[in-house]
């Protein structure tokens, strides 16, 4: 059942390489890269489609085996026009610079991204739109499949200590997600325009936003515009795709009180007021006044929601501010939000159940019982929530060992496997906004694209 899913999801990969192919059509570029790589594509899923599964049945396992294949035949397969185009001549460079498309993650690998055909720079923002929501949420949401099934690949794609369905069928509670993903990616793409963003640009930067990925078109990122409009805007919308996408669907049938109530969205907005406060009096002198708060406002939102959109070089600013910037790239954002990180509910059950273990020893006979919105949290979900956060530890603290072989300084390495690793992108010291992953070997490159 394996072969059938990857299959499917490759037919679906090769229907989006459409749009890049066009979009080199438009500006009269070459096409043969697009053409060769949904030619191949499609072939691969249509034989992968012809293997007679032994059941038809998927758990657990099925579900996390599919989405990692998933996401590994995309990425290689993905990595093939920047190879064949030449903008990414390098097979390894294009390969990280894919993942971390469809990651997320923004980390790159371009010295000069303004040197890419404009086909490449629309297929490289194009995988952060693709892998925001996920693409198997995708699948469930345009080809039918039984409903235990659904919800096995929806546990295994959509981050967050738990996993829910928004109506009775999983199909439609994907559909309902990917309008509202669609929706506000097509309102940004407005308002980008109306800044004085050309369509092309709009586009390419609501797709970014959207998947909280933070790839521009521009070198200097989005302070190459030096517009408070378009950073505001931006900023806004990347509240939105930080925020849990739950909320948004209860605020459309009507239940705006019980979506405000949401204690992880309270949490999520008094970080963001908290964190662009700080900045503020941190850079005061910096920058003065009002471009103190802007620019505090811009860069915390970029990095909670784990887009990595760059207007400042937070490397110059205090040490206790880029400590601040380190801390809100291991939080994140909201579950089933586009961002990445641990996610803000893991990080309050964490602290939750931390105090109510530390009171039960102070006070056995006490009853310490981990809630979140008025729910009781059952001990299966805190026991994965410990769980996870200490297994993104252990793959922390591997991943810093194994770059630093390349000599770099602990900031560079140790940011550098947090970004990977949280989906965040610029790090601190030499992969700061100023820098990128170019300095790392092949061996650093692969280790951080895994």
């Amino acid at each position: 059942m394996i072969a059938q899913i990857l299959g499917r999801v490759l037919q679906i990969m090769a229907v989006l390489l459409l749009l890049p192919l066009i979009t080199a059509l438009v500006y009269r570029e070459n096409i043969l890269p697009f053409a060769v790589t949904l030619a191949l594509t499609a072939i691969l899923g249509c034989l992968l489609r012809l293997v007679r599964p032994r059941t038809r049945e998927i758990f657990a396992r099925e579900g996390f085996a599919a989405v990692g294949l998933a996401w590994l035949a995309m990425s290689l397969l993905g990595s093939l026009p920047f190879v064949l185009g030449g903008d990414i001549p390098r097979f390894i460079d294009a390969f990280f610079e894919t993942v971390s498309g469809f990651t997320t993650t923004g980390a790159s690998i371009l010295n000069n991204v303004e040197g890419l055909s404009r086909s490449g720079l629309f297929w490289r923002s194009f995988t952060h739109w693709i892998g925001g929501m996920g693409v198997l949420v995708f699948l469930m949401a345009v080809m039918p499949m039984s409903g235990e099934r659904s919800m096995h690949i929806m546990r295994a794609e959509v981050p967050g200590p738990t996993v829910g369905k928004l109506v009775p069928r999983a199909r439609e509670t994907a559909r309902i997600l990917y309008m509202i993903y669609t929706i506000f990616t097509v309102a940004e793409t407005i308002l980008l325009m109306l800044g004085g963003m050309s369509f092309y640009e709009a586009l390419l930067h609501a797709f970014a936003t959207a998947g909280t990925g933070g790839f521009s078109t521009r070198n200097a990122s989005i302070a190459a515009f030096d517009s408070v409009y378009i950073e505001m805007v931006i900023g806004v919308f990347l509240v939105l795709f930080g925020t849990n996408f739950n909320l948004f669907y209860l605020i459309l049938i009507g239940r705006v009180r019980e979506a405000l109530r949401s204690e992880e969205l309270h949490r999520y907005l008094e970080i963001i007021l908290l964190c662009t406060a700080l900045i503020g009096v941190g850079t005061w002198k910096l920058y003065g006044g009002a471009q103190s708060l802007r620019h505090g406002f811009f860069i915390v939102m970029s990095t909670i929601s784990t887009a990595g959109f760059c207007t400042q070089d937070y490397t110059l600013w205090p040490a206790w501010l880029q400590t601040m910037i380190v801390m809100l790239m291991f939080i994140g954002g909201c579950a089933g939000s586009t961002g990445g990180g641990l996610k803000l509910s893991r990080v309050m059950l964490l602290f939750r159940t931390a105090a109510a273990d530390v009171g039960r020893v102070i006070r056995p006979r006490s009853v310490n019982r981990v809630q979140m919105d008025g729910r009781r949290v059952t001990q299966e979900t805190t026991a994965a929530v410990y769980s996870y956060v200490a297994l993104v530890m252990l793959l922390l603290l591997g991943c810093t060992v194994l770059v630093s072989f390349d000599g770099y300084d602990f900031a560079t390495n140790f940011t550098a496997a947090l970004s990977c690793i949280s989906n965040v992108g610029p790090g601190l010291s030499l992969i700061g906004p100023s820098g990128n992953f170019s300095i790392f070997s092949p061996f650093s490159k692969l280790v951080m694209s895994f």
